[in-house]
């Protein structure tokens, strides 16, 4: 429970969010990784570094360079989830939520 509670925590960093969702989609380097977020390598590592330290982002070498991945399909499942959840609350927040929430997603 520790670690899911860990990895939560990691995710609530929006640069680590962003960053885990580009790698849900595709394996991708460092530099690719920092043009697509519009920050520097260096933070894009340090970023990695922690998501890799509770098991959510892998690696491997591909050639010279180092390639990341989510974890697995499950990793893009919660994401997915708390973007759902966060929309869900934002509308809960509105007033008359239920209508405009059932408006947009009937």
């Amino acid at each position: 429970m520790e670690a899911a509670t860990e990895g939560l925590r990691m995710l609530a960093d929006p640069t680590r969010f962003r960053l885990l969702w580009l790698l849900c989609g595709a394996e991708l380097d460092v530099t690719t990784l920092a043009e697509r977020l519009g920050i520097a390598r260096p933070s894009v590592s340090q970023h990695l570094a922690k998501l890799r330290l509770v098991g959510l982002v892998t690696q491997r070498r591909d050639g010279r360079r180092q390639v990341y991945r989510a974890r697995d399909t499950h990793v893009g499942r919660l994401l997915s989830e708390a973007v759902r959840d966060a929309d869900h609350r934002g509308t809960a927040d509105a007033p008359d939520a239920h209508h405009a929430h059932h408006a947009r997603h009937p």
